[in-house]
């Protein structure tokens, strides 16, 4: 599959986040292709509490960031559930990872997981199957679809990627995510 761009070459993080597994992807993107770079989940499943859970997730992102020094991350935005403690524990996550995405200068970006699901696959209620076999056509490679929460990340980074992010955006309230929020209210941050 041909992907389009006008940009430079860049990288891109994606990022699912989870208090389970938390999954990663980078790409490279240099105009019409997309390379994978590297891709992963995080298994939390074996510490016992939130804390170690917390900092084993700020080493490993923060590992990736200076390994790879991505030019933009995207992370699936928070979404209801029906249990609140699992959406706030993952809350705790995303805000983790933006805020070591601003301590390095990197901007980033929120997608809903239908937005992410609707522009990899065409289907804003796609299976997490269905992610990873289009995240495979768009990259050329073979994945380990095992790794659902890596598919996801690689789908996040994809689905930033074809949105254009609209980061570089000079007018008011056209840019998306936390980044674009500081940048356009910069009297708010102290």
């Amino acid at each position: 599959m041909q992907i389009t761009s006008s940009g430079a070459e860049k990288i891109i993080l994606g990022i699912d986040p989870g208090t389970r597994f938390l999954g990663y992807g980078l790409l490279k993107v240099d105009k019409a292709k997309v390379t994978v770079l590297q891709y992963g989940v995080l298994n939390l499943t074996k510490y016992t509490t939130q804390g170690a859970k917390f900092l084993k997730i700020h080493e490993r992102v923060l590992g990736i960031i200076e390994e790879f020094l991505p030019d933009e991350i995207a992370i699936e935005s928070p979404f209801f559930g029906k249990n609140i403690q699992s959406m706030l524990k993952l809350g705790r996550v995303q805000g983790m990872v933006m805020s070591l995405a601003f301590s390095k200068g990197i901007p980033i970006v929120e997608y809903e997981p239908k937005k992410i699901k609707q522009s990899v696959t065409g289907n804003g209620n796609a299976s997490k199957e269905q992610v990873a076999k289009m995240v495979e056509v768009i990259t050329g490679i073979k994945l380990d679809t095992k790794l659902f929460d890596a598919t996801d990340a690689l789908g996040i980074a994809i689905c930033h990627h074809f949105h254009q992010n609209n980061i570089s955006s000079s007018v008011k309230g056209t840019k998306k995510g936390w980044g674009a929020f500081v940048s356009e209210n910069p009297e708010r941050i102290k």
